[in-house]
């Protein structure tokens, strides 16, 4: 079983910058292809962003291209989300996924990923 874990979120302004983390636990985590969907009120989850479980390669929606940039550290089974220039319309709740089966690339479809955090509350203030 995979636990994640996330962390991270808040109340900022229009312009502002977060860091959410993404703590894995349990076997083979820093294999996994992990990824970061978020949910607005009264919105279906999307896809924000996802990095390969090997060589690192990210993939971003374009709305979060060139304003955020996941990393990943695998000897801490540690994933991060760095959000720029953060817009109002980037609240949601945020959450951390994780596929054990993809080899190459990393999904933008929820399905695939197997396992799921609970959320971190992004607020952006206009």
């Amino acid at each position: 079983q995979v636990q994640l874990v996330e962390s991270g979120g808040g109340l900022v302004q229009a312009g502002g910058s977060l860091r959410l983390s993404c703590v894995a636990s349990g076997r083979s985590a820093s294999n996994f292809v992990m990824g970061w969907f978020r949910q607005a009120p009264g919105k279906a989850r999307e896809f924000v962003a996802a990095i390969s479980r090997r060589s690192g390669n990210t993939y971003y929606t374009d709305s979060a291209k060139g304003r955020f940039n996941l990393s990943r550290d695998n000897a801490k089974y540690t994933v991060y989300l760095q959000m720029n220039s953060l817009k109002p319309e980037d609240t949601a709740v945020y959450y951390c996924a994780a596929d054990p089966s993809r080899t190459i690339g990393a999904g933008r479809s929820e399905s695939g990923y197997d396992y799921w955090g609970q959320g971190t509350q992004v607020t952006v203030s206009s």
